[in-house]
C-alpha cells in the first residue's frame, strides 16, 4: 500500500515521542508529523498511552511549502510559531524552503 516509498529511516515508535506532542495527538490537535526521515509505513499502527492512531497518508514536502493550514495539524496556529519551535529543538538547522521533509498523517482508530 505504500506506492513506492523508500524503505524506513526509523520506527514508528520515534514518531510522536514528545510528552506535549503525545498529549496534543491524544486531544486530537495533531494529526501530523514532519521528520526528516520516513518513520512509517501507510496502514502502520502508532499506540500512545493505550490509544491507537492509524498512519493514513505519508508524503514529501519541502519547508517553502508549508501554510498555516498545514502546521495546524501539527498543532501550531502558524508557519512562524512551527518554525520557531522546530528550531528550538534543533540548534543551529538551518531553515531552507527548498529542504524536503516526509509527513506522516494519522487518525485515530
Amino acid at each position: 500500500m505504500s506506492e513506492n516509498l523508500p524503505p524506513k529511516t526509523c520506527t514508528i515508535e520515534r514518531l510522536v515521542t514528545k510528552e506535549d506532542d503525545v498529549e496534543k495527538v491524544i486531544r486530537g490537535e495533531k494529526t501530523a508529523t514532519r521528520r526528516n526521515g520516513r518513520y512509517a509505513d501507510i496502514g502502520e499502527i502508532m499506540e500512545l498511552k493505550g490509544q491507537k492512531f492509524e498512519v493514513y497518508k505519508v508524503y514529501q514536502q519541502s519547508l517553502g511549502e508549508l501554510t498555516d493550514e498545514a502546521v495546524q495539524t501539527e498543532g501550531f496556529d502558524n508557519v512562524e510559531s512551527y518554525k520557531n519551535h522546530i528550531l528550538s529543538m534543533h540548534a543551529g538547522m538551518p531553515w531552507l524552503p527548498h529542504m524536503k521533509v516526509w509527513v506522516h498523517e494519522f487518525r485515530a482508530v
